[in-house]
């Protein structure tokens, strides 16, 4: 494998701003659907097809680059994390259409919102990566959403088991549902603190 001596930061911050933008339409897909309670797994499996190749294309430049624009382990993890939110998205959307979970709750639609939002903040912070310029009010908004996708999983799981006489396994899906979709919105903050991290040690 040959290296490359030549700087290549554009590239790597050109294929960051594409696995964002994936993550982004892999979240609003997923509220859509979520919304509208129609299917949306066949896109949700394109998206993560297409977000798979971002990121095997970000490691192969790493690995290629001999000066790369910030710590190659940070880009490594940068887009292993961002196709981690992706995966998880469909993996949400492949266990709504293997449980046939109808109708979709109003606490899933909330947290479809919350990840919609969340995918639209990872945008805007990966395009700041170059300058960090008005970096933290974007942090701060997917930290908010995180606290209010905690919020909305919590009075989910309490009207789960509130005892309405659910039968168990409507009980047991919906709780598999909503740990999927608290650890989608937890894993939009863990690629905001790790753009955090990339901020502080290259400011």
């Amino acid at each position: 494998m040959r290296l490359s001596l030549v700087p290549r930061e554009g590239r790597f911050y050109e294929l960051f701003e594409k696995e964002a933008a994936l993550v982004s339409d892999t979240l609003h897909e997923l509220s859509r659907s979520l919304s509208d309670g129609e299917s949306a797994h066949a896109r949700l499996r394109d998206l993560e097809h297409e977000c798979d190749d971002i990121a095997r294309d970000i490691y192969n430049l790493t690995n290629r680059t001999f000066t790369t624009p910030m710590e190659p382990e940070d880009i490594l993890l940068l887009a292993h994390s961002l196709d981690g939110i992706v995966d998880l998205a469909e993996e949400v959307s492949d266990k709504i259409d293997l449980y046939k979970a109808s109708p979709i709750t109003d606490s899933a639609r909330q947290l479809g919102e919350c990840l919609a939002a969340a995918g639209a903040a990872l945008v805007e912070a990966i395009k700041k990566l170059e300058d960090f310029s008005a970096l933290a009010p974007v942090l701060q908004e997917i930290h908010r959403l995180e606290n209010e996708g905690d919020r909305i999983t919590r009075e989910a799981l309490r009207q789960l088991f509130n005892g309405n006489h659910q039968a168990p396994a409507d009980v047991i899906k919906w709780k598999d549902l909503y740990d999927l979709l608290e650890a989608t919105v937890d894993e939009c903050e863990s690629v905001a603190e790790i753009i955090e991290t990339i901020a502080v040690k290259n400011a």
